[in-house]
């Protein structure tokens, strides 16, 4: 009976939860936080004041902004005290109960102390029963990726945690330069890529798989980062500065929140590293005014509705992706089928000139297989500019956003898209509308009755 009611439960928090959007990306910033940053003179830490939270003002945000669940994480910069870690962790627990489906957390550890963290991250885990664990990008110097973390990722391992990252002053830091450019506008992306590059050079998220790392703002700057990482991995290993790096697996343990400058062009470009699967909505309330975060979601449902080649990631994006994360749904996402729609666009690729001819036969191989192999594949044809032969235009159509969606799965694309990651300057993925769809059809048609 136990068992039934559970179920019951699960299920109905489940379809709760399947109403609204899912924010991964918010802090909990409680009074005895600020107390102790008061007492060590650390308030200006981060070089700019933190700003207040209050629970009531956070959910009349999203009430009015259709946000149905926030995941709390405890905001930079991290507390001396192991205790008020504690104290947090166990606020945003109560929170999680007081205010059923609306509020999870991730647990704060006390680093650099790692049996200490160890400590923690078992106890709210197991008895305060968070929804993961927040790890900052470095604590006192001890960046993500330290070869003394791996207990600690062995234990988070052994959970399946999910793992919140967020950016905190970097370690040694110039303060002429925070002064000059402010920490959110530039070092922190620079701080969660430099931590997330740690990881990935030492095989971390390959070495423990079943950890789930959330990478804050967008990716930061990974979606330029990687492919130069790639690029440059053979000549490390020849110096033997790097061994061997397990991409794939590495890759595949990264999520990304869109808190921050989000657009369109955004998702594109990082859809270069990742699949639409591991894209999720992030605010960072309350960093940001709350009529300003109600406007930047509605313009992301809009753009999530009008631009064809998202569209079908809308409510991946917006809840499903972070229910599947977060063990609510057991079904893996999928993007939302549009029958009968055909997707036309006109790729638009810069290629770094020294890898030009290598970049040329990756592409005309998956244009060629693709056409050949897959009947929903109408035209992938590679064109070469002119007046720069390092600038590609590729024209795709396809029958259906169902067919499309087949071909990102099939095996020459993939190794068409990791084999060129770094070969790969820019790249635009503008739809295009047809004017007359029926004037389209024409012609493939009469191609079809030509070659009869």
């Amino acid at each position: 009976m136990r068992k039934v009611a559970t179920f019951l439960i699960s299920m109905l928090s489940a379809t709760t939860f399947a109403q609204g959007v899912i924010d991964v990306h918010s802090h909990i910033i409680t009074p005895e936080f600020i107390s102790s940053l008061e007492q060590e003179n650390r308030l200006m830490d981060e070089g700019f004041p933190l700003p207040k939270y209050d629970v009531n003002a956070h959910l009349k945000w999203m009430d009015e902004a259709g946000v149905q669940t926030s995941i709390l994480t405890l905001a930079a910069p991290q507390p001396s005290s192991a205790s008020i870690i504690r104290q947090t962790n166990e606020t945003a627990a109560k929170l999680k109960r007081e205010h059923h489906g609306r509020y999870f957390f991730c647990a704060a550890l006390p680093l650099p102390d790692v049996n200490a963290a160890i400590r923690e991250a078992i106890y709210a885990l197991d008895t305060l029963k968070a929804d993961g664990i927040k790890l900052a990008t470095n604590v006192q110097g001890q960046y993500l990726g330290a070869p003394e973390l791996d207990t600690l990722f062995s234990v988070l391992n052994e959970r399946k945690a999910v793992v919140i990252l967020h950016p905190h002053r970097p370690d040694p830091v110039n303060r002429q330069v925070m002064q000059q450019t402010p920490l959110a506008m530039q070092e922190y992306l620079s701080e969660t890529t430099r931590a997330v590059s740690n990881m990935i050079t030492r095989n971390v998220l390959a070495r423990y798989p079943q950890v789930k790392v959330v990478v804050p703002h967008c990716g930061a700057y990974l979606p330029l980062a990687v492919p130069r990482m790639k690029s440059l991995t053979p000549v490390m290993q020849a110096n033997q500065m790097v061994g061997k790096i397990d991409w794939e697996a590495n890759l595949a343990a990264l999520y990304y929140d869109l808190a921050g400058a989000h657009s369109p062009e955004v998702i594109r470009m990082m859809l270069t590293i990742t699949t639409p699967d591991h894209l999720l909505y992030g605010s960072d309330y309350p960093y940001v005014a709350p009529q300003v975060l109600t406007a930047s979601l509605a313009r992301m449902k809009q753009y999530l509705t009008n631009e064809s080649d998202l569209a079908p990631f809308r409510e991946m994006i917006l809840h499903k992706n972070a229910e599947w994360l977060l063990g609510l749904s057991g079904e893996k996402p999928t993007a939302e089928r549009q029958e009968g729609k055909m997707i036309v666009r006109l790729a638009e690729i810069e290629v770094y000139p020294e890898y030009l001819q290598e970049y040329l036969s990756y592409a005309n191989e998956v244009d060629r297989l693709s056409v050949e192999r897959e009947p929903g594949v109408i035209c992938l044809f590679p064109m070469q500019s002119g007046e720069d032969s390092t600038r590609i235009n590729i024209l795709e159509i396809y029958a259906s956003d169902d067919a499309y969606q087949q071909h990102l799965k099939t095996e020459h694309f993939q190794k068409y898209k990791q084999g060129t990651l770094h070969m790969v300057k820019s790249l635009k993925l503008p739809t295009m509308q047809p004017l007359d769809p029926k004037t389209m059809k024409l012609i493939f048609k009469k191609q079809r009755n030509d070659k009869e």
